[in-house]
């Protein structure tokens, strides 16, 4: 009895090792690989390769392509093999996740030594081409990749710079007499800055992440950093700072409106003291050219009755007439 319960049992289990074990399903939204005594079915010598990597990134990462078992089933497995399912669907995952503390934010230190709170998302997805790095490569590969981007992120904030820093003031402007004041006037606070530029970041930081997948076997799709928050004090004295700032831009403003207005209107009013110049110059000149022509054809003669016939209309007009001693003949 007990040698028969046992070989019993002993067919039990090999049936469920061998035949109900042996079969498998992989679901839409995931990828399997499978391991033979430990070791992971490789494409031959085939290598995970990056061309964003440089050549000492190359040397350190070099995983190979493992076969890939896609959707479906049920596919057959021996008992020495192991299967490694792997969700592949994009994923979303908070900035302040760490599985070794507890955190509602992000510090990092910006060029003014200001420290702020960084709050977003990042979404990923498990490369298909680097499944060794996931399964096999890193222990904990999620927590390297936030790692790795954290340090990035807080990088780039400490060095971070508004490309339109100089938006007050024109160049003309910024390198005339007074510059420095100027310079000064335009120059942005670093809070502000990341504030009007999460695009910019985001991108960054999407760049600088690209090799993560030959690297962790996780791609990233996009960084969404959405919230860049001082301490409350700081945040009141920048509301102030931005204030004045918006303040002076407008007084820029109207001012060089003005300036613009007043140079129009000196512009219009020497145009028309130029034509009323012209105008008074131009019977002048025609009657100059008339007097030459008369002296020309009939000689000085001419010129004296033409001269005399003129004065008609004007002594006939006057209410007295002086004459001097040579021409009261």
């Amino acid at each position: 009895m007990l040698i028969t319960a046992f070989l019993l049992g002993l067919l039990l289990y090999c049936i469920y090792r061998v035949v109900i074990r042996a079969f498998y399903t992989v679901k839409p939204n995931e990828r399997a690989v499978i391991t033979s005594f430990g070791r992971a079915e490789r494409m031959g010598d085939q290598l995970v390769s990056d061309v964003l990597m440089n050549e000492e990134e190359q040397q350190r990462y070099r995983f190979p392509r493992l076969h890939v078992i896609g959707p479906g089933g049920p596919y057959f497995k021996w008992p020495w093999q192991e299967v490694h399912k792997v969700d592949v669907a994009t994923q979303a995952l908070d900035l302040t996740w760490d599985p070794t503390k507890r955190q509602t934010t992000i510090e990092a230190v910006t060029k003014d030594n200001l420290t702020t709170g960084v709050n977003g998302q990042i979404r990923f997805r498990i490369s298909e081409n680097n499944l060794y790095g996931y399964c096999f490569g890193v222990d904990d590969p999620m927590q390297h990749v936030m790692g790795y981007f954290i340090a990035v992120l807080r990088e780039r904030i400490a060095t971070f710079s508004d490309p339109k820093g100089k938006s007050l003031l024109t160049e003309g402007e910024l390198q005339s007499e007074g510059g420095p004041a100027a310079a000064d006037l335009s120059e942005g606070v670093s809070i502000n800055d990341l504030r009007k530029n999460l695009p910019l970041l985001n991108d960054y930081m999407e760049q600088q992440c690209r090799t993560t997948g030959a690297r962790y076997g996780i791609e990233l799709d996009a960084a969404l950093i959405t919230q860049i928050d001082p301490p409350q004090e700081v945040d009141r004295a920048l509301s102030a700072i931005n204030s004045t700032r918006n303040q002076v831009a407008a007084d820029i403003s109207t001012a060089r409106a003005d300036a613009e207005q007043q140079i129009t209107m000196s512009k219009r009013a020497v145009d028309i003291a130029t034509n009323n110049a012209q105008a008074e110059v131009a019977p002048l000149k025609e009657l100059a050219d008339t007097l030459a022509q008369v002296k020309a054809g009939g000689g000085s003669e001419a010129l004296r009755a033409y001269v005399r016939n003129m004065r008609i209309p004007l002594l006939g007009k006057a209410r007295r007439i002086v004459l001097s001693t040579g021409n009261r003949a």
